[in-house]
This record gives C-alpha cells, sequence and structure tokens, in this order.
C-alpha cells in the first residue's frame, strides 16, 4: 500500500513571499547575514546573486568582505577580478586574478570563457596571466 501525502497550498500575503525568485534570494540571503555577518559560504552566495542580477557595486562590496575573511582564498579573489572587471577597473581585476592564479586558482578553461571578465580580454596583463596559467596546467598534466 502506498502512503498518499496530502497537498497543501499556503496563500502568503505577506510582501516578502510576493518577490521573484531572485528578490527573495537576495533578501533572504541579506536576513542570514543581519545576524550571522562573517558567515562566508552565505556571502559568497549573496556576491553571486547581486552579480547575477546587474548588482555589480554591492557584489564588489560583499567580494572585498570575503577577501578580508578568506585572504588565500583563490576562488574568492576570482570572484573579486571578476567584481572589479564588471565596474570597469582592469588594474584592480588584474590584480585579484593574479593573486587568484598564485593562491592556486587553476580552471583555465572557465577564467578564459568566463563573460565577466571580457572587458580584460584585450589587456596584456590578461594575456601574461592566461600564459602563466596555461604554463603551470602544462607542468601538471
Amino acid at each position: 500500500m502506498r502512503l498518499k501525502i496530502p497537498e497543501y497550498r499556503f496563500d502568503l500575503k505577506a510582501p516578502e513571499f510576493q518577490k521573484t525568485d531572485d528578490e527573495f534570494t537576495i533578501w533572504f540571503l541579506e536576513g542570514v547575514l543581519e545576524k550571522y555577518p562573517a558567515y562566508v559560504e552565505c556571502l559568497m552566495y549573496l556576491g553571486n546573486a547581486y552579480t547575477a542580477t546587474g548588482m555589480y557595486e554591492k557584489g564588489l562590496r560583499v567580494d572585498l568582505k570575503l577577501s578580508k575573511l578568506r585572504p588565500e582564498d583563490p576562488l574568492v579573489h576570482y570572484n573579486l577580478a571578476c567584481s572589479f572587471s564588471l565596474m570597469g577597473k582592469p588594474k584592480e581585476s588584474l590584480e585579484s586574478l593574479e593573486k587568484a592564479i598564485d593562491s592556486g586558482y587553476d580552471d583555465l578553461m572557465h577564467l578564459v570563457n568566463d563573460c565577466d571578465l571580457e572587458s580584460l580580454r584585450n589587456e596584456d596583463g590578461y594575456k601574461v596571466l592566461v600564459n602563466k596559467l596555461q604554463i603551470s596546467f602544462k607542468k601538471f598534466a
């Protein structure tokens, strides 16, 4: 005999529950961070949500905070490079990208295809960093 699970429907009228998926995600994560401001995983999700919705300045602020909380994390520095790039700050972006690579970031395919870094493609510093990553990739392949 199969157990039949009843179907429940909720009609939530509170304005917080009338938000789009992205709006709700951001609202929820911001609420969590009010109570736990150094919750790294939550900050990472929020930074990605801000960037995905075009809130680049807020995403940059989150990534800067993460870079202080996790100064040796390559993914944090990679995301920071993306935020700087999206904000039109190539010098800062290249510095963060170099820090990411020096800290162990090694996803060459993602780096060369990431549209967040599009503004860097013609920068000499970008080409040097891609070459550096290609060389280190070949050493371990």
